[in-house]
């Protein structure tokens, strides 16, 4: 029985991806630990993981995300330098046999060189491509540019140097790691075909059971049923949502699922007829298997569930890599990207419309749903991870 330590923060979008992972290689007969903060204590028990509990500086639940893409990176490195010293110490006396990583679990990387173990990461995101680092210059030097950003760049690249790592630049290493798995379809990844094989497998989306999410029924009225969720961090939009509401509270035969996150009060969105089911949080992937389509912020959670399930999809996206997965799921072919901010009742309609009577449409949304399926896979991923443990030494 191996050892096997996974590193990750305390966010859904980067524990949910991996958590079917986790649960089949401690079927396999591994143990496996689990750094996090003990808000995800009840989550990772029902893996089967033990927790390795640290004190994350990250943002709490009921706490607002900047959407400032500087404030977001200076965020996650400052989680980063504080998470360190708690996992030396953490498995200072209980060494694994290989760490697996969150993209925003860098220390794990950091300490598997340091210690001599192979190390993983698990990208709940798209990876670098050949060209990456050339073409994103032009950003990378527009944060640069920013006093706030060359300073992020300054401390990060002092951090590693001061923890020896092999790697100083900061891009190359959260971009580059030896090993990845990569937990989305392939059909979201930007130039697919210049990602290395060597280094990235596509094992994603792993799903897994989520019958402890709750289920979800669809009404014997509704001939077609449409879900619309702006995920879990950016969801303080009620005039976005009651535009929804006016824009398919009466077509006929629809029947909405509306999620409107923690911070919107139902009554603020004013009279919704009972052709709207409005609620703070829903089984995303079980409405989805029975949905006609979806209104989503276009995070890689919801438009990787979207594609397992071939549902066509309107693209809403409010922050960080949702306007890139946007503008993959239009090319795609299976998608219409709108501007939340901007989008009328009539705008809202008429791209739901026209997805869902476009016949091209749904033979795209099938085949990648059967290539998604066929590519995907919780065993494939542990299988490439058991490929990775270090041998056993003879006695």
């Amino acid at each position: 029985m191996s050892h096997i330590a996974m590193v990750s923060i305390p966010a859904h979008g980067h524990v949910n991806p991996s958590l079917d992972v986790v649960r089949t290689l401690v079927a396999r007969g591994h143990r496996v630990t689990y750094a996090n903060a003990p808000t995800f204590a009840e989550v990772v028990a029902g893996a089967g993981a033990e927790l390795k509990p640290y004190a994350s500086t990250l943002p709490g639940p009921d706490e607002e995300w900047s959407d400032d893409p500087i404030d977001h990176l200076t965020l996650f490195l400052d989680d980063a330098i504080a998470m360190l010293p708690q996992l030396r110490g953490a498995y200072a006396d209980d060494r694994p046999d290989l760490f697996l990583y969150d993209i925003a679990g860098a220390p794990a990387r950091l300490l598997g060189e340091e210690w001599g173990i192979p190390a993983i990461q698990l990208s709940p995101t798209f990876v670098a491509w050949t060209g990456y680092e050339e073409e994103m210059a032009p950003v990378v030097e527009s944060i640069r540019a920013d006093p706030r950003g060359a300073d992020y760049y300054r401390r990060f690249t002092a951090w590693l140097a001061a923890n020896g790592s092999s790697v100083t630049d900061s891009v190359a290493f959260q971009g580059r790691p030896a090993r990845c798995l990569v937990l989305i379809p392939e059909a979201l990844q930007p130039h697919a075909d210049r990602v290395d094989p060597s280094v990235y497998s596509f094992v994603g989306p792993v799903l897994g059971d989520r019958s402890a999410q709750g289920s979800w029924t669809r009404p014997a009225t509704a001939d077609k049923v449409l879900l619309v969720s702006l995920g879990s961090a950016f969801t303080r939009h009620p005039d976005f949502y009651r535009r929804c509401v006016d824009a398919f509270a009466d077509l006929p035969g629809w029947h909405t699922v509306l999620q409107i996150g923690r911070h919107v009060d139902p009554a603020d969105l004013g009279a919704v007829p009972d052709t709207v089911e409005v609620h703070p949080w829903v089984p995303q992937l079980a409405i989805l298997e029975q949905a006609d389509a979806f209104l989503t912020h276009a995070g890689m959670g919801g438009s990787s569930e979207g594609l397992y399930c071939g549902t066509p999809m309107i693209a809403a996206p409010q922050a960080a890599d949702q306007f890139a997965n946007a503008e993959q799921l239009a090319a795609l072919g299976i998608a219409r990207v709108v501007e939340s901010d901007t989008v009328t009742a009539d705008g809202l309609r008429e791209a739901l419309l026209a997805l869902t009577s476009d016949a091209d449409v749904a033979t795209r949304c099938a085949e990648i749903r059967r290539r998604v399926r066929q590519q995907a896979g919780a065993d494939r991923a542990a299988d490439l991870i058991e490929a990775e443990l270090p041998s056993p030494v003879p006695a």
